[in-house]
């Protein structure tokens, strides 16, 4: 195969919130350049994750190869990267745009601008791309293209007459994207000659040849044989296999300056390849590595148990395969007195620890149990070092405690005028400080601080329900703030669940404690003997409720007779039961912990 004159490469990404019809446009514009076969086409192509096509969202950045032919009748490269909308997945956002150098921000043509859209643009902006606007879904009945072009204009700061409007679904304008694409995004700029740097973008295992590396080649060339090595960790390795990604990949002996591609080098664990690194050339290093990433640090944590306890050597297998296609969620073992042996789970978001959940149960076939979520609390001791934690068991005692720090985010949400009243409701309710309030038309643009463990169980939920489905909303982590915390313990039967602790504000924890102990009561069975159950905070209790004993009516053969003689038989009943709780275990079902997870709804 011949070189690529760089001049003839586009490398950009897709950019949108949710549903906005990022994967729908890729699909188009695999058909327009002739990528696949019409036997192998399907809608979301790029989506090839079963759990992607079944949500509708994307979860992995994919990536394309194009052949574009131009309105000057050249043939153009044109690498296309798929990206995420969803909150929990803007890593993945943010490592698709280092290796490009355009983007299309899509915004639906109904819905307009939304919150995510805006974070999107942001990131786009700080990694220097040319942005190209466009507005899809216009064939719709409620499209209102030119008043989203002029939403773009106010909001993002793109020019309403540069806004191309196109229908993903029909085909229409997606040719003159492809032509805009071409003239509009700036050819890869880099040196065939100096010192070879490629960044790596994205990795993950195959079974057959083991790490795979895709790659953006930034200065020189990669060709098959060449010895490398990693810049950040050190690693030295030969290339075995280059490909392209049509979108199937195909084998090539070089990528030259601007070309994205598959690296295969025999690596065998995906630790020793870091998202972010730089590859480069063992002969002829370049002198410093390409800037990377941020690295990602999970964010929400809870607690993952085998319902049955045969089956942990099970989970923590499927763990490990996990983790090579996805660097991004942390685990670690631990115990725990109610459930058994089980791991402590760091994931980005709520959504994201979802998907986890559900690929387990899904692709390894295991049954579940999963604590409550949390986030990481930071604990500062009346002596020693500040110190992260990211379970209730983990805080130390309050008489050895001098502050707890809480997470804090910038929430931006942009609703609808008319529901913008129970957006703020739910935002106050939820501790939240508001910071700002912009108008764009009919739609508001409120930004608020939250904490960030008011936000990751129920409250993405709550703000559809109060917006009917119209609200959006998009956050980023700003710091650690102090806050009156406590630890709130639940006992049954006397005894501390640790699998039910929760960290809690200590003006929620009244109801917080005494909803858990209300919904508890639903799910514990009633046993021959009354049990407890109490939410408590160290050793004050501060709600109670009891599952009422199953009862046997001893007195059933007193016919008459001597009144002393039913005393003595209910005596010795009480005598009984109370002999009985004090040896009798309670078993928790499943049902009761997920009932701990869904506080709130009724």
């Amino acid at each position: 195969m011949t070189d690529v004159s760089r001049d003839r490469i586009r490398n950009f990404c897709i950019v949108a919130h949710i549903d906005h019809g990022k994967s729908t446009i890729a699909d188009r514009l695999l058909d327009i350049t002739g990528a696949l076969s019409d036997r192998e086409k399907q809608d979301q192509y790029l989506d090839n994750m079963e759990l992607e096509r079944e949500r509708g969202i994307t979860i992995k950045a994919q990536t394309a190869r194009l052949r574009f032919h131009a309105a000057d009748g050249e043939e153009y490269i044109l690498n296309l990267i798929d990206t995420p909308g969803h909150v929990d997945f803007s890593y993945e956002v943010s490592r698709a745009l280092q290796a490009c150098e355009g983007a299309l921000l899509v915004v639906d043509a109904a819905q307009g601008i939304e919150a995510q859209t805006l974070a999107n643009a942001y990131l786009a902006l700080d990694a220097n791309l040319e942005i190209i606007p466009v507005v899809n879904k216009i064939d719709l009945p409620s499209a209102d293209p030119d008043r989203v072009a002029q939403e773009i204009e106010d909001v993002v700061g793109l020019d309403a007459a540069d806004v191309l409007q196109v229908s993903a679904k029909t085909g229409q304008g997606i040719e003159a994207l492809l032509q805009q694409v071409v003239e509009r995004i700036p050819s890869p700029q880099g040196k065939p000659d100096a010192p070879t740097r490629a960044l790596v973008f994205d990795s993950w295992f195959d079974p057959y040849v083991g790490v795979v590396m895709l790659v953006r080649v930034v200065d020189g060339a990669l060709t098959q044989r060449d010895a490398i090595q990693l810049m950040m960790s050190g690693g030295q390795h030969e290339i075995t296999q280059l490909s392209v990604v049509e979108p199937r990949p195909r084998r090539v002996q070089k990528l030259g300056v601007g070309e994205v591609g598959l690296v295969v080098a025999g690596i065998k664990t995906l630790s020793d390849v870091a998202i972010g690194d730089t590859v480069t050339l063992q002969k002829r290093v370049a002198s410093e590595p390409l800037s990377g990433f941020q690295e990602v640090k999970p964010m929400v944590f809870s607690g993952l148990y085998p319902v049955e306890a045969a089956d942990y050597e099970d989970l923590k297998s499927a763990l490990e395969k996990l983790r090579l296609n996805d660097s991004s969620f942390e685990y670690e073992a631990e115990t725990s007195a109610a459930l058994g042996f089980g791991f402590r789970c760091g994931f980005l978001g709520f959504l994201h620890a979802e998907i986890v959940q559900e690929r387990l149960e899904r692709e390894y076939d295991l049954n579940l149990i999963t604590t409550a979520p949390t986030v990481r609390y930071r604990v500062i001791p009346k002596k020693g070092e500040p110190k992260e934690i990211e379970s209730p068991a983990a805080l130390p005692e309050p008489n050895d405690t001098q502050a707890i720090e809480e997470p804090i985010i910038n929430a931006t949400i942009h609703v609808p005028a008319e529901h913008l009243g129970a957006v703020i409701a739910l935002c106050q309710e939820r501790r939240g400080v508001q910071k700002d309030l912009v108008a764009h038309g009919d739609r508001m643009q409120v930004r608020y601080e939250l904490p960030l463990a008011e936000v990751v169980t129920d409250f993405h939920d709550k703000l559809k329900s109060a917006t009917r489905g119209y609200g959006s909303f998009d956050y980023e982590i700003v710091g650690f703030r102090p806050s009156n915390l406590v630890k709130l313990d639940v006992l049954v039967n006397g005894e501390s669940v640790d699998a039910l602790s929760l960290i809690v504000h200590r003006d929620a924890a009244q109801s917080r404690g005494a909803e858990l102990a209300r919904k508890l009561k639903e799910f514990i069975p009633r046993q021959q003997f009354p049990v407890a159950i109490q939410a408590a905070i160290g050793t004050r209790v501060i709600a109670r409720t009891t599952v009422k004993a199953l009862r046997k009516n001893v007195l059933s053969k007193c016919y008459g007779g001597d009144i002393t003689r039913k005393r003595k038989l209910l005596e010795k009943q009480k005598a009984g039961k109370k002999r009985m709780k004090m040896v009798g275990s309670v078993e928790i079902p499943q049902e009761a912990f997920l009932a701990a997870l869904k506080l709130g709804d009724d």
